[in-house]
């Protein structure tokens, strides 16, 4: 299978629907991927169709939740190489998306990107979540929060949920400690005003990897001391 049919048929099998305009916005961003890489460190996945199924697929199996609509703020919330934030971007072009990471060198890399695909309204913040998630212009400002990121998910909670306006949605990608790290955020959920909405099951196509996305709800205003200061919400998440 080429690296077409791997995008298009993938996505079909998670009832999403894509053509090939999609499949040559996603190459573009693939070979920039690896050329980048060569230079700083972006991804440990250099095979390109495990880029299309890891990367690719992945961040966009969160179109299966409905909770992304048209026209939506979304952060992604240290974005990394862009995902899964640059993939909801290339999908629905209309999102307004903000991408924060605390790397310059990576938001370099994702302006380039999104001036090769022409991607409008995106704005890219070099920084800290704890920081900006205290920055008024930031703070309760979105529709949708994401994240694909390895920390805990009590971790995430506070980096990601003060950027959320109330009646908005955090999704996040999980792996396989999904429900142990739910049960170890009870307390994080509630401090920060949100409420658990639903885990989706997701196996991503052509592997024998299960993807969790769990998705919140912000209930009610997150308190004025979250997140706390750099480095504090890692070493001593709410419990």
């Amino acid at each position: 299978m080429n690296n077409k049919e791997i995008l298009i048929n993938g996505l079909k099998e998670l009832n999403i629907d894509a053509d090939e305009s999609l499949f040559y916005k996603f190459e573009t961003y693939k070979e920039l991927l690896l050329e980048w890489n060569k230079k700083i460190n972006l991804t440990a996945i250099e095979d390109e169709k495990e880029i299309y199924i890891k990367h690719f697929i992945d961040s966009l199996s969160c179109f299966t939740t409905q909770y992304i609509k048209n026209g939506d703020s979304v952060i992604d919330v240290g974005t990394g190489a862009g995902f899964p934030g640059v993939p909801f971007k290339i999908y629905k072009e209309d999102l307004k998306l903000t991408l924060l990471d605390s790397l310059n060198k990576r938001i370099n890399f994702l302006k380039e990107v999104c001036t090769n695909l022409k991607l409008k309204d995106v704005e890219f913040v070099h920084g800290r979540a704890e920081d900006f998630g205290q920055n008024p212009d930031y703070r309760e400002k979105y529709d949708i929060a994401t994240a694909r990121a390895v920390a805990n998910l009590a971790v995430l909670l506070e980096y990601c949920v003060p950027f959320i306006k109330v009646g908005g949605h955090f999704i996040c990608l999980k792996g396989p400690s999904a429900d142990e790290e739910m049960k170890d955020s009870q307390k994080a959920i509630q401090t920060l005003g949100m409420e658990f909405v639903e885990k989706i099951n997701i196996k991503l196509p052509y592997t024998d990897i299960n993807h969790v996305i769990l998705v919140f709800k912000k209930i009610k205003n997150t308190p004025k001391k979250y997140p706390r200061k750099a480095g504090k919400p890692s070493k001593e998440p709410i419990k």
